[in-house]
């Protein structure tokens, strides 16, 4: 299947923006920094997460607990996507217990991987509360998660992929949808 790319609909400043609003709102929301840690969802929640963690620091002069979270064996498709995944560790360098954690990832779709990383974190202890920040919400839930802090809300078809890139992890930042070509008959 070919991809072609049918949008950019966030560029690099568009991005910084966003993530400096949902620090804002997540400083607002709990009334401070106290108590409060973020986790991001390995791979591109983590640079999110850093970038989150440096805007706050800005805004109130704290830095916040960072930790990791690899959701590989909680995935409910474990045994589809490879008869041996690639598993990384979690990190999570401060106590869970009695802590607002702030979850960090790049996009909230189906809901599964954000069920899979709660799970993971419930290991670790019973925080106070778990708190969800994405950079963009595409819709099309199968579960019942919502984010408390959204980027972008962006309308998809389920065909579309929403693709965000990270200059840690990719060169650059972006957020594009993309699309199946059509195949030709």
């Amino acid at each position: 299947m070919n991809l072609r790319r049918k949008a950019v609909i966030a560029n690099e400043e568009e991005i910084r923006r966003v993530v400096q609003r949902i620090a804002h709102e997540i400083v607002e929301r709990n009334k401070g920094t106290t108590d409060l840690a973020l986790v991001g969802i390995r791979r591109r929640g983590v640079p999110l997460a850093e970038r989150v963690q440096e805007a706050i620091r800005g805004i109130e002069g704290v830095a916040l607990p960072l930790g990791v979270v690899d959701i590989t064996l909680y995935r409910d498709d474990l045994r589809t996507i490879s008869p041996q995944p690639l598993v990384h560790s979690t990190e999570l360098p401060f106590e869970v217990e009695d802590r607002v954690l702030i979850l960090v990832d790049d996009v909230l779709f189906t809901g599964r991987t954000v069920r899979a990383a709660i799970g993971a974190l419930m290991d670790y202890g019973r925080p106070r509360a778990i708190q969800l920040a994405v950079l963009v919400d595409r819709g099309h839930r199968e579960l019942p998660i919502r984010a408390d802090y959204v980027g972008k809300n962006v309308p998809t078809s389920r065909k579309e992929i929403v693709e965000v890139e990270i200059v840690e992890e990719d060169g650059v930042d972006r957020i594009s949808i993309i699309e199946p070509e059509e195949e030709e008959r």
